[in-house]
């Protein structure tokens, strides 16, 4: 529905702008999150668009809300840093739709990394969550090795120890006193650029996780820039970290995530946390940067 229609006024149509994968998967987290989005508040239009590996692109989905007699609508850019795709390729999807004829009014939010602001709280949630759940699935594995160990009076009693640690750790998202008892250290595992400022915002990501956690937190990455994830496990294994979990900064499945997590699993790691995906936290996110944009806090 327009805005200004008989109504009422109708929240601006958000457009969101993810990357865009040959993995058919992420295209899916994609339209996952943005159902979820629509979701969280009635009455928003939530649109899905693809820099690249597929339609529709931002500037052919804002030419068909225009067309649909919307006034203005807002891009909320699905990236984690600020680097190549949120500085150049962002502004110049809407350049291009300028060019093409578009005339309505088109804010463009904040990426849902570090800002001038800082690291907002909800990102840093939805890593916590998506820790939680994957500790939780590696202590129930654990406990069926366990099982299994003690068959016929054998008890492994370390393995044990170690299983009920991060059994005690498993509650709602925001334990993270818990989340530390089963882990003693963390690599934030993200995709890599060779832009030093946005690899610098990932750095701020793992210190605020770390902080939460009160861990030891190290970056890994898939590409582009050293350490690999798995380089980042062996080095916190080194320093004396026993159990060492990897938090995802991914927002959707795909060749760079499984890159870095098999470099993990390799080195060790005990936990690998799953892309953020459609995860409430990082709904609410890209809400406050819709409306930060919407209102003029955001450029």
């Amino acid at each position: 529905m327009p805005e200004g229609s008989a109504s009422g006024l109708v929240p601006a149509p958000v457009v969101l702008v993810a990357h865009g994968s040959g993995d058919p998967r992420a295209a899916r987290a994609t339209e996952a999150l943005t159902r979820a989005v629509a979701a969280a508040r009635p009455g928003l239009l939530a649109l899905a668009s693809y820099l690249d590996h597929g339609p529709p692109r931002p500037g052919t989905v804002l030419a068909e809300l225009e067309a649909a007699g919307h006034r203005r609508a807002v891009l909320v850019p699905l990236l984690l840093t600020a680097a190549y795709h949120g500085r150049v390729d962002i502004p110049g999807a809407v350049e291009a739709a300028r060019r093409a004829g578009l005339r309505m009014p088109v804010r463009t939010a904040d990426v849902l990394g570090p800002t001038a602001a800082g690291v907002d709280h909800r990102l840093v949630a939805g890593l916590l969550r998506r820790l939680t759940e994957a500790l939780g699935t590696a202590t129930s594995r654990q406990r069926g090795v366990d099982a299994a160990a003690s068959v016929g009076g054998v008890d492994d009693a370390a393995g044990s120890a170690d299983g009920g640690a991060a059994a005690g750790s498993v509650g709602g998202v925001d334990d993270a006193a818990g989340l530390a008892g089963g882990v003693d250290a963390v690599v934030l595992a993200a995709a890599g650029t060779r832009d030093a400022a946005a690899r610098e915002t990932v750095e701020q990501v793992a210190e605020a996780l770390g902080a939460r956690l009160g861990l030891p937190a190290r970056v890994g990455y898939a590409s582009a820039a050293p350490p690999t994830a798995g380089t980042a496990v062996t080095a916190l294994r080194s320093a004396g970290a026993r159990r060492v979990a990897v938090a995802t900064y991914f927002l959707a499945p795909g060749r760079l995530c499984e890159t870095a997590m098999a470099s993990a699993r390799q080195a060790g790691a005990v936990a690998l946390a799953a892309p953020l995906g459609d995860a409430p936290e990082l709904v609410r996110l890209v809400l406050a940067r819709a409306d930060a944009a919407a209102t003029g806090d955001a450029p």
